[in-house]
């Protein structure tokens, strides 16, 4: 009985580990670097369900992003916001973090995902945004 239950939590670990990251990226049609963060995305094994929409400041307020960490995108990943161009591995660690209600990349850096421009990078980080509304720094990128 107690191989077949280890069994069985084995087998399903694996079968949730396997299954395909799914997020929506809501994003106004004329924006060129949402369209490489999506690539982006999928590039790190998401797959993205893409929304082109009219009024993306009606939507980051419905999500609940702060003004003073918008971009020009918005994702949402497990009912979490995912603002502008972070980092796929940095979605990761907000998926694993409860205590948090989304993650952003305030402004367009260029260097980050989707902002590529030759070899600049700026330095940015990736804010995380917890339930008090507080800021929690999740990665820190430096500069080149």
């Amino acid at each position: 009985m107690r191989r077949s239950l280890l069994a069985l939590c084995l087998f399903t670990s694996l079968a949730h580990a396997s299954e395909p990251l799914t997020i929506d990226v809501h994003r106004d049609a004329n924006c060129g670097c949402c369209k490489a963060w999506i690539s982006h995305l999928q590039d790190n094994g998401f797959t993205v369900n893409d929304h082109v929409e009219a009024d993306m400041s009606a939507l980051k307020q419905r999500l609940g992003v702060p003004p003073r960490l918008a971009s020009c995108h918005t994702g949402v990943i497990d009912g979490k916001f995912v603002e502008g161009h972070v980092p796929a591995a940095d979605i990761l660690k907000l998926r694993e973090r409860v205590d948090l209600i989304g993650a952003a990349v305030p402004g367009m850096p260029v260097g980050s995902p989707g902002m590529e421009y030759g070899d600049r990078v700026d330095a940015y980080q990736v804010i995380g945004l917890d339930r008090e509304r507080q800021d929690q720094l999740l990665s820190d990128y430096p500069a080149n």
